[in-house]
């Protein structure tokens, strides 16, 4: 899928444009992915569903589908570079994902600690009640 906005903004699920090294670079100073290895998140990228946003040859966002293609998805490691963002870049890498042919009739589900507000706009709703999660052993070995 390759969509195009007026401003000649790209958003492609082409994996041969990625741009690595951005992605690697972003990620590892997030909050939510800074302890993975490239290793793993070159693994992640190879099994998911990926979109990457470019303004002409430039990577400037990235999000990560992992889905069974029947019943739901699961959309993570979304980022819009610093330098971009208020632009609504982020709002048209959700929508493309959120409308896209393939996963507009699964179940969504993602974790954020402080974009609640942008994916309420695409009916992601708050559940603090339904959900766990158990955490990798290298991570939980790390705070033990």
């Amino acid at each position: 899928m390759t969509t195009y906005d007026e401003n000649e903004l790209l958003i492609s699920t082409e994996k041969s444009k990625l741009n690595l090294d951005t992605i690697m670079g972003f990620l590892a100073k997030s909050y939510w992915a800074n302890k993975r290895s490239p290793d793993k998140m070159k693994m992640a990228i190879e099994n998911s569903i990926c979109y990457g946003v470019y303004i002409g040859d430039k990577q400037i966002g990235f999000a990560r589908v992992v889905t069974d293609h029947a019943t739901m998805y699961w959309l993570a490691d979304v980022f819009v570079d610093e330098a971009y963002r208020g632009q609504n870049i982020g709002k048209q890498l959700i929508e493309t994902i959120t409308t896209s042919p393939e996963l507009k009739n699964l179940m969504g589900v993602l974790g954020t600690r402080d974009a609640h507000g942008l994916y309420e706009q695409y009916e992601f709703n708050r559940d603090q009640e339904r959900f766990m999660r158990r955490m990798p052993d290298y991570l939980r070995n790390l705070e033990r």
